[in-house]
C-alpha cells in the first residue's frame, strides 16, 4: 500500500505543479511568498546545472528537454506574478516587490539603474548571443546527424548480431539506446528553442515593465517622473536579474548536456584528465606566464603567483607520471633456465585444425589487458556456428607472427592458410553496401569477407560515415566475420572421426538400439563420416542427426557408396535443405537444364573414366558461362539461385559448378518436397538449342 500510495503521489505531483505554475500567472501572491518562490527558482535551476555537470552521459539525463521546459515555465509565471506586484506597489518604494527583487536592485548594483541596465543588458548578451544560440545550433547539427546514422547503427547492429558477436537481448538493447538517443537529441533541438524564447520574453518584460511602471507612477499615482524611473527601473531591474540568473545557468545547463561525450566519467573528471594530464601544458604556461611577469610595468606579483602555481601542478603531474611508468616498468624475475632434456613426441606438436596469426600491431586486438575485444568476438562466432551447423566447431588458436607484416592477420586450417588479409586496429571499416551518398578520406580496399569497396577511416569520421549509407565496423568484427565465412565454407574439413563419435555418443543416450545397429554392423564410422563430410561440403547442416542415421541405416544394407548414401540422406532432408535456402516460401524459382544437355551430361556421365568426366572443354565453358549468367541475375534480384537436375546428375553438377559459382544451389528432383511449387526462371542448353540462358 505505502508503494501504491508513493507511484499515486509521483503521478499527481507534475501535473499539480504545472496548475500552480499556470496559476501564479492570473493569481496575486504576497511579496513574502514571491521571495521564497524566486530563492526557490534560483536553487532549481542550479541543481540542474549540477546535474547536467555530474551526468556521465548525456542520456542519463534524458529527462532533461522536460524538466527544462517545467523550470521555463516557472521563471515565466514568476516574472508575470512580480510584474503585478510592481505595477500595483511599486509607488510605495523599492521593497513592493520583495527582499529578493529588492536585493538585486540594491545591493548587487548599488542602487543605481544605469549601472543595472548595463548589467543586465551583458547577461541578456551571455545567454542569448552566446550561450544559447551555440547551444542550439549544436543541438540542431546533433539532432540531423544522429537521426541519418540511426540506419547505419541498425546495420551495424544486426551484422554484430548475425556473426554471433552480440546475444538478442543485447542487439535489442541496442537498438533502444538508439532509438533513445535519437528522440533525446530531437527532444534537445526543441528545448533549445525554449531557452531562446525565454532570453527574448526577458527584454521584452524588461522594457515593458520600465514603460507600464512609468506611466502608472506618474499618472496614477502623482509621482515625478525622475522618482517614477528610479523606483520602477530599480524594482525592474531586481526582477529581470532575479530571473536572468535561472536563467543562464537553465542555458548553460543545456549546452553542457548537447556538447557532451558519452563517458564514464563526469564534466569535472573529463576536463581534468583531458586539459591537465600532459605536465608539459603546464610548464610551458607557467613559463609564458612567468616571462610576461618580469616585463616592468605589468602586475608582476599576480602573474608571478599565477606561473608558480603552474609550474607546482606541472612538476606535480609530472611525478605521477613517473611512478605510473615505474610500476609498468615492473618486470616479473627472470624464469629459471629450461631443463636439457631428451626430444620426445610430446616436442612434436599437433596442427591446430583452426589457427588465427596477427602481426605485432594487431596484438592489442586479441590482448585483454588492452581491452581487446576479438577473442569474445570469435569465441561468440564459435557458438553461433557450432549451433547452425550441428557440430562443435574446434577453438581458435591464436598467435603472433612476426614473419606478417605489422597489420596482416593469416587465417590456418590444419597449418595452411586459407585466407590472409590487411586492417588497421585503431581505425573502422567503412563498407559501401552499393548506395552511398557521399566519399570519405581514407585507404581504399576491398573488403575481406564480401570483396565490396570500403575505406578504413578515424572513429571521428564513424558517424559522418553512417550518415552516407555506409555500414561501419571495427576491425575486431572483420577478423570475426571473415572467420566466420571461412569455417562455414570449409566446415567438411574440420568434421572427423572424434567429432562424428561425439555426436554418436549423444544420441546414443536418446535412441541407443539405433546407433548400435548402424555402427558397425551395417557401415564402418567413415562411411558415415565421408557422408557427413559431403553433407557439409555443400553447406547442409549435419543438426539432425537421427535423421541421417536412420537413411544410412536403411540404404547401407544395399551401398557403402559415400556419394549414393549421401544423396539418399539429401532426399530424406529436402524440406530442411529447401526451407535453409528458400525460407517458408511456398514457390521456389529454379534454373533447369535442357533435356539435350542433360542427355549430353548423363552421356558423358556414362562414360567416366578413372581420369574424370569426359565432357568437351568448349562445353563445359559455355555451361559456366550460361550459369553464372543466371546465378547474377537471381543475386541481383534478391532471390536465391537454385540449379534443378536429375537425381542421377546432380553430384556431378555440383562438384562441376561448386568452385566456380558461389552461391549456386544444386538440387535433384526428389529433393523438393511436394507441397513446393517451381517457377522456372531460366533454362541452359547446348548451342544447338540455345545454350545462353532464357526466362521462361
Amino acid at each position: 500500500m505505502a508503494g501504491l500510495r508513493y507511484v499515486s503521489s509521483v503521478g499527481v505531483g507534475t501535473p499539480l505543479l504545472l496548475l500552480v505554475i499556470m496559476a501564479m500567472m492570473v493569481v496575486p501572491l504576497p511579496a513574502f511568498l514571491l521571495d521564497i518562490l524566486f530563492t526557490f527558482n534560483i536553487s532549481l535551476a542550479l541543481v540542474i546545472l549540477l546535474a547536467g555537470i555530474y551526468a556521465r552521459r548525456p542520456l542519463d539525463f534524458a529527462a532533461f528537454p522536460t524538466i527544462l521546459l517545467i523550470a521555463t515555465l516557472l521563471r515565466l509565471s514568476l516574472n508575470v506574478a512580480s510584474t503585478r506586484v510592481v505595477l500595483l506597489n511599486g509607488h510605495t518604494g523599492t521593497g513592493a516587490a520583495g527582499n529578493v527583487i529588492q536585493s538585486f536592485g540594491d545591493f548587487v548594483v548599488g542602487g543605481n539603474y544605469t549601472v543595472g541596465f548595463v548589467v543586465f543588458a551583458i547577461l541578456v548578451i551571455i545567454n542569448f548571443v552566446v550561450v544559447t544560440k551555440g547551444a542550439g545550433r549544436i543541438s540542431e547539427v546533433s539532432a540531423r546527424f544522429t537521426l541519418d546514422a540511426m540506419p547505419g547503427k541498425q546495420m551495424a547492429i544486426d551484422a554484430d548480431l548475425n556473426a554471433g558477436i552480440i546475444t538478442q537481448e543485447e542487439a535489442k538493447s541496442r537498438r533502444a539506446e538508439v532509438a533513445q538517443e535519437a528522440d533525446f537529441y530531437g527532444a534537445m533541438d526543441g528545448a533549445s528553442k525554449f531557452v531562446r524564447g525565454d532570453a527574448v520574453a526577458g527584454i521584452l518584460i524588461l522594457v515593458i515593465n520600465i514603460l507600464g511602471g512609468l506611466a502608472i507612477g506618474t499618472l496614477q499615482h502623482g509621482m515625478a517622473i525622475g522618482e517614477a524611473m528610479r523606483v520602477f527601473t530599480l524594482l525592474t531591474i531586481g526582477d529581470g536579474l532575479v530571473a536572468q540568473i535561472p536563467s543562464l545557468f537553465l542555458a548553460t545547463a543545456a549546452a553542457i548536456m548537447v556538447t557532451r561525450v558519452s563517458a564514464e566519467q563526469d564534466v569535472g573528471d573529463q576536463v581534468l584528465s583531458q586539459l591537465f594530464d600532459n605536465p608539459k601544458a603546464l610548464a610551458v604556461t607557467a613559463a609564458l606566464i612567468g616571462l610576461m611577469g618580469t616585463i616592468p610595468g605589468m602586475p608582476n606579483i599576480a602573474f608571478l603567483l599565477i606561473a608558480g602555481a603552474a609550474a607546482g601542478g606541472a612538476y606535480w603531474q609530472y611525478q605521477r607520471v613517473l611512478a605510473r611508468r615505474r610500476e609498468e616498468e615492473i618486470a616479473l624475475p627472470p624464469p629459471p633456465p629450461p631443463e636439457t632434456k631428451e626430444l620426445t613426441w610430446d616436442d612434436v606438436a599437433p596442427l591446430d585444425a583452426i589457427g588465427l596469426e596477427v602481426g605485432y600491431r594487431l596484438i592489442p586486438l586479441v590482448d585483454r589487458n588492452q581491452n581487446g575485444q576479438l577473442l569474445n568476438r570469435l569465441r561468440g562466432v564459435r557458438k553461433k556456428l557450432s549451433q547452425e551447423l550441428g557440430f562443435l566447431v574446434p577453438a581458435v588458436h591464436i598467435r603472433d607472427n612476426l614473419d606478417l607484416d605489422a597489420t596482416t592477420y593469416r587465417i590456418t586450417m590444419h597449418g595452411t592458410t586459407i585466407a590472409q588479409a590487411s586492417i588497421f586496429a585503431d581505425q573502422d571499416l567503412a563498407i559501401n553496401p552499393g548506395k552511398v551518398y557521399g566519399e570519405l578520406k581514407g585507404n581504399t580496399v576491398k573488403d575481406p569477407v564480401f570483396n565490396l569497396e570500403a575505406v578504413w577511416i578515424g572513429e571521428d569520421q564513424s558517424e559522418q560515415a553512417q550518415a552516407f549509407g555506409y555500414t561501419v565496423v571495427d576491425a575486431s568484427t572483420v577478423v570475426a566475420t571473415h572467420m566466420s565465412q571461412i569455417v562455414q565454407e570449409h566446415a567438411h574439413e574440420l568434421l572427423g572421426h572424434d567429432e562424428v563419435q561425439q555426436l554418436l555418443d549423444g544420441l546414443a543416450k536418446v535412441t541407443p538400439k539405433l546407433v548400435e545397429d548402424l555402427v558397425p554392423n551395417i557401415l564402418p564410422l567413415s562411411a558415415v563420416v565421408k557422408v557427413m563430410q559431403n553433407l557439409l561440403a555443400e553447406q547442409v547442416p549435419v543438426r539432425d542427426v537421427r535423421t541421417i542415421l536412420e537413411v544410412l541405416s536403411e540404404y547401407g544394407l544395399k551401398s557403402q557408396d559415400s556419394v549414393t548414401l549421401t544423396a539418399a540422406v539429401r532426399t530424406a532432408l529436402g524440406r530442411s535443405i529447401v526451407q535453409q535456402i528458400n525460407g517458408l516460401a511456398n514457390e521456389l524459382p529454379v534454373i533447369t537444364l535442357d533435356p539435350s544437355l542433360e542427355q549430353i551430361l548423363q552421356h558423358s556421365l556414362e562414360s567416366m573414366t578413372g581420369t574424370g568426366v569426359a565432357i568437351e572443354p568448349g562445353l563445359a565453358n559455355r555451361m559456366l558461362q550460361s550459369l553464372n549468367e543466371a546465378h547474377v541475375r537471381q543475386e541481383v534480384g534478391g532471390q536465391p539461385s537454385v540449379l534443378l537436375v536429375g537425381d542421377g546428375l546432380r553430384d556431378f553438377v555440383s562438384r562441376f559448378a561448386r568452385h566456380s559459382i558461389k552461391g549456386l544451389h544444386v538440387l535433384g528432383y526428389n529433393e523438393v518436397p511436394g507441397t513446393t511449387q517451381l517457377r522456372i526462371v531460366a533454362t541452359v542448353g547446348d548451342d544447338t538449342v540455345g545454350l545462353n540462358g532464357a526466362t521462361a
